[in-house]
């Protein structure tokens, strides 16, 4: 969505003009819609935006649209989310892109890309340059439009069940762990696997896994991972800044009132920001209750970031090669990210760098 319309959605006045004008209101259908969300309802960053979402989306259409959530395995299997749009079983799901990999490597861009941008940088990307569109377009292909709406922030590395000293330790690992970043670390010898959250425990547990990479402290925490992990790596190279996001039949979404898009569109940058800002707040105080636990916070050695930096510059040529889509989408993203860079070097790295020092340095 342009920023600039949702700006002038958001001023004074203007959304009632615009969304709450009881004649426009009277000339709209009443839809009533299902979605799926692939995320447990456990999860205070998601569940409860998820159902804001819906909420909001009803009071800027005077109740005409109607979205009844269902969390996972209500209607269909959590990864089985886009699948279940896409076929008309539900009209939308919130779910993550990359669950769809394996259909085509193009799908990773709307979640996450290895070494790729971070928060901020993949937010201008998706909204002001151009990345969004071009996703669609390719979206389009499989019968969905996406709307993004679930930015974490730089995740982490994962947990691990023993402690990684080199490359060597990774060899034969059994991690869980989805879109590119399974492929890279499957060139450096672990055995990726994509499991649900739901699942994620009790394979942890039982020894199916020897690793799980997730989201973040607050998820991680509520997932009980510490558990049966005891070493939490940083930093989560697979995805320094994830967005996930709804999937909507596309048929449905082109069949909407420009006024029904333009709420959903607008509500979901409102819960992006949400969700945001939530893990931000409480990443901090999730993380210290885990190391009061017993947790070894560690970062990944740098022989094993330099060989994921490396391998995963071969995955993507390699996927690029294969298909014309990841490709176009590529090109488009790393000329992005390369330009962007240069301006994140400038001002926000060298910001960031200097009051980290000096915080460890005078401690206040």
């Amino acid at each position: 969505m342009d920023r600039r319309k949702f700006a002038a959605l958001a001023g004074a006045g203007t959304t009632g003009a615009i969304l709450g004008a009881p004649a426009i209101a009277q000339s709209n259908p009443e839809i009533k819609w299902r979605w799926a969300s692939s995320f447990p309802k456990t999860l205070a960053s998601s569940w409860p935006m998820m159902q804001a979402f819906a909420q909001r989306v009803g009071e800027l259409t005077d109740g005409k649209l109607q979205i009844q959530v269902f969390g996972p395995g209500e209607i269909v299997a959590p990864l089985a989310v886009s699948d279940a749009v896409q076929n008309g079983t539900v009209e939308g799901g919130f779910t993550a892109t990359y669950f769809n990999f394996g259909k085509d490597p193009a799908f990773a861009f709307g979640t996450a890309i290895p070494f790729g941008l971070n928060t901020r940088q993949l937010t201008s990307w998706l909204h002001a340059g151009g990345g969004l569109k071009l996703l669609n377009e390719f979206h389009a292909k499989y019968g969905l439009h996406f709307v993004p709406m679930g930015m974490t922030g730089a995740q982490m590395g994962g947990w691990y069940r023993k402690e990684i000293k080199s490359i060597d330790d990774l060899k034969g690992l059994k991690m869980r762990i989805s879109g590119i970043g399974g492929q890279v670390l499957q060139r450096l010898g672990v055995v990726p696997q994509q499991l649900a959250a739901s699942d994620v425990y009790p394979a942890l547990e039982r020894g199916v896994l020897d690793a799980v990479e997730y989201t973040n402290p607050f998820d991680d925490e509520v997932l009980g991972l510490h558990k049966v992990a005891k070493y939490y790596y940083a930093p989560g190279w697979q995805e320094g800044g994830l967005q996930a996001g709804h999937f909507i039949n596309k048929q449905k979404w082109d069949s909407l009132p420009e006024r029904y898009r333009t709420a959903i569109q607008a509500v979901a940058v409102e819960q992006d920001q949400a969700i945001l800002t939530h893990y931000d707040a409480r990443n901090a105080a999730a993380l210290k209750r885990l190391m009061a636990l017993g947790v070894e916070l560690k970062t990944l050695p740098r022989d094993v970031l330099s060989a994921a930096y490396k391998e995963n510059l071969v995955v993507l040529d390699e996927l690029a090669a294969k298909s014309p889509d990841f490709k176009k989408i590529l090109e488009h993203y790393w000329a992005f990210r390369n330009e962007t860079l240069l301006w994140f070097r400038v001002a926000e790295l060298g910001y960031d760098n200097f009051v980290q020092a000096e915080f460890a340095r005078v401690k206040r």
